[in-house]
């Protein structure tokens, strides 16, 4: 079966996206710098699929490691590309780090794809590269506004490097999917997500509260133009999304895109509030979670869910799993993680 390339394969959408990918019959090759992972996800991916995919430590940055490993693995037929920073706050005080990882070595993998007889190439972008959207739901012809952030901006730099690089390199081929809120966990509780630190992510941060490990839930603002005045966010479940890398990258292998570079949103095309996810966390959990109303937060816009009808049509994909759904594994591998 064809090798694939998974980078930052040990994260939390990458690790679920080895699953599907071996699961499917691929041969899977990981590379990670463990600086926002953990080298026990290997475990439980092997645990889950019964196959050890293979492993190399690396950091993209190192210009020439990532051309000795193309070197050594010049028979990849693919390559998803999960490996970036991705903290928003962060990227606002520390904007050239983000730059320089999230683009650099983007750039790296490309230049090393170029020399491959041909390619393929999906790219882990975002829902932050249109802003505060102008209509619900928000389809790909949306516009790409100025980003409210370094990250955000990395993804729209990602995305026009690999457009222009498309048009003039024939033997690649790339798909960005556009991922709006990942959440939960693989039902089997091997893995899931592990933020280092504060969680940056709502998901989290409700469930290390509910487990003691946080004190209280901060919801900001309930004074929006929203129903129950929370910001309202599209969440899918991080194995519906995972699938979806393995349906996009078959696309490409099997020469059914309709250009050399398309993109995708990925959701499940429903908006849920903040207080929704709290609520529906309480039904899964049977507990009471300790949060409070604060000011609003600096950058959050009020709405963002995605039109989901192109991802449906042209890839044939949909996401099955629900937020009852994704908030119980989530909450079991919380479980499991401080147990």
């Amino acid at each position: 079966m064809d090798k694939i390339l998974v980078t930052g394969g040990l994260g939390f959408i990458g690790s679920h996206t080895v699953v599907e990918l071996q699961n499917e019959g691929y041969d899977v090759i990981i590379i990670d710098d463990l600086s926002n992972s953990s080298i026990d996800v290997l475990e439980g991916i092997t645990n889950i699929t019964g196959k050890k995919p293979s492993f190399e430590k690396l950091d993209l940055k190192d210009k020439t490691g990532v051309e000795a490993f193309f070197a050594k693995h010049n028979d990849i037929k693919g390559v998803i590309h999960f490996a970036a920073s991705k903290a928003v706050g962060e990227s606002v005080q520390e904007p050239l780090l983000y730059y320089e990882n999230n683009i650099a070595t983007l750039v790296y993998i490309l230049k090393e794809l170029k020399k491959l007889p041909s390619a393929s190439f999906i790219f882990s972008s975002s829902c932050t590269v249109y802003g505060q959207a102008d209509e619900l739901p928000i389809t790909e012809s949306a516009p790409v506004k100025k980003a409210e952030s370094p990250y955000g901006n990395t993804k729209q730099i990602g995305e026009e490097i690999i457009q222009d690089t498309c048009k003039v390199v024939d033997s690649l081929k790339a798909i960005a999917l556009r991922y709006f809120n990942p959440i939960g966990a693989h039902e089997s509780v091997e893995i899931g997500e592990l933020p280092i630190g504060v969680p940056q992510n709502l998901v989290p941060f409700i469930t290390q509260t509910a487990i003691g490990l946080r004190e209280q839930l901060s919801i900001f603002g309930d004074d929006y133009p929203t129903p129950d005045g929370t910001c309202i966010r599209d969440y899918i479940h991080v194995v519906d999304l995972a699938k979806a890398h393995v349906v996009a990258l078959n696309r490409l292998l099997q020469g059914k895109n309709k250009a050399n570079y398309e993109t995708f949103n990925l959701g499940t095309g429903k908006g849920s509030s903040v207080l929704e996810v709290v609520r529906s966390f309480e039904r899964v959990s049977g507990k009471k979670l300790n949060y409070k109303i604060v000011d609003r937060r600096e950058g959050d816009i009020t709405a963002a869910y995605a039109d989901t009808t192109l991802a449906n049509e042209e890839l044939g994909w949909t996401s099955k799993l629900s937020l009852d759904d994704a908030m119980r594994s989530a909450w079991n591998w919380e479980q499991k993680v401080r147990g």
